[in-house]
């Protein structure tokens, strides 16, 4: 399906708006929980997004996707996002995966697993992180790739923090093919099949209580040449534009779970009514709902602003930066208010407040911590004025 077929975006945001809400949000808790109920569930929202001409939008048509751009994908994903099921329900989960591998990945690599990769077929993670390393520098990873001699590698270490590890069906890796943890050179990734021997997930790290993030070993586990992801010794390079892309996307995102906190806090504030009348008609209540509409109008641009410069390629460290730590931030904010505005029952088990407020926190840490787009951002602005006055004549 070309970009032409689609409906215009405004309509298209709605029906996904309104898939999620009547489709994925009466299921999270099923989908939260994991296992064979969770993955007939799963099954059941795939086959409706397909019927209804919803699946895997901004995947390559191609490849079986609906074909759009990241530019008008952008429109969408806030919609989307609202839920942390959505990308997986509506098939846009294995954006990042499909588009490294489409650019980076060898013929063999692209014949063998992206189109199963879009029809939802296989699952594939991302593994970076590990223990006792900080996640924000690579140079530090211990993760270690060796030729065969007959060919291939071999690697050996662990990762934590792999989101979704233990039902993937890929891991790309993060490994040294040559110098020392601290060297800036000699890192390398690999595409590694689950099924490999010596793979092995460790354990769940629950955030918050929350499933989904996992730990992995990896004990001398062969890798063919040709899952090489880019040239070795250029890991960084690759990692840089799927980081680019998945915090845009991520923000993107958060600003559709923040608005459904907001949406859910007005609603509470419009229909509960205590002895003194109704919680809408309380001014502190007011400034929670004023303050969290200020945050949203916000931090909306800012993420749009990178998300544009993200579809046309250019340089957007700085907006990529300041959108990530905005919508993190702002996604906390919000969901605060809302549990407020709700008193004892935002903390129980009856609205999504508290899976968003656990998003919103892990967000600040997750995919670089605040202090790391603070400290890059501002590092690069003011290293902007330091040229500009070394290039004044004094």
């Amino acid at each position: 399906m070309s970009p032409q077929q689609h409906p215009p975006l405004p309509d298209l945001r709605e029906r996904i708006a309104r898939f999620v809400r009547t489709g994925v949000m009466p299921c999270e808790a099923v989908l939260d929980a994991g296992g064979a109920e969770a993955s007939a569930v799963l099954s059941d929202l795939r086959a409706r997004a397909r019927e209804q001409g919803l699946w895997a939008l901004p995947l390559p048509a191609e490849l079986g996707g609906g074909g759009l751009p990241f530019s008008a994908y952008a429109e969408l994903a806030e919609a989307e996002g609202a839920s942390d099921h959505g990308p997986a329900a509506l098939g846009s989960a294995p954006l990042l995966d499909v588009t490294m591998l489409a650019r980076h990945g060898s013929g063999s690599v692209r014949e063998a697993y992206l189109k199963r990769l879009v029809a939802g077929e296989l699952r594939a993670c991302y593994a970076m992180t590990e223990r006792d390393v900080p996640g924000t520098d690579p140079f530090l990873t211990r993760t270690r790739a060796e030729r065969r001699t007959e060919g291939g590698w071999l690697l050996t270490g662990a990762k934590w923090f792999t989101s979704g590890a233990a039902g993937a069906d890929l891991v790309t890796v993060l490994a040294r093919t040559g110098g020392a943890p601290g060297d800036r050179g000699g890192l390398s990734l690999f595409l590694v099949p689950t099924t490999a021997p010596g793979f092995r997930v460790v354990r769940e790290l629950p955030v918050f209580g929350a499933s989904g993030q996992f730990e992995i070993a990896l004990d001398r586990v062969p890798v063919s040449e040709d899952h090489l992801v880019g040239e070795e010794g250029e890991a960084l390079a690759v990692a840089g534009e799927r980081l680019a892309l998945g915090r845009t996307l991520r923000c993107l995102r958060w600003l559709g779970q923040a608005q459904r906190a907001f949406d859910l806090m007005c609603e509470r504030a419009a229909r509960r009514t205590t002895s003194r009348g109704p919680l809408a008609e309380h001014q502190l209540v007011q400034q929670h709902v004023f303050d969290a509409l200020l945050a949203l109008r916000t931090t909306r641009p800012l993420v749009h602003e990178a998300a544009a410069l993200v579809a046309a390629g250019r340089e957007a460290r700085t907006e990529v930066g300041l959108a990530k730590v905005a919508a993190a931030r702002m996604l906390q904010q919000v969901t605060d208010s809302a549990i407020q505005v709700h008193g004892a029952a935002g903390l129980g088990p009856d609205t999504a407040l508290p899976a968003l407020f656990r998003g919103g926190r892990a967000a600040r840490i997750l995919d670089g911590p605040d202090e790391l787009h603070v400290t890059s951002v501002a590092r690069r602005i003011l290293r902007g004025y330091g040229e500009e006055a070394s290039a004044t004549p004094s």
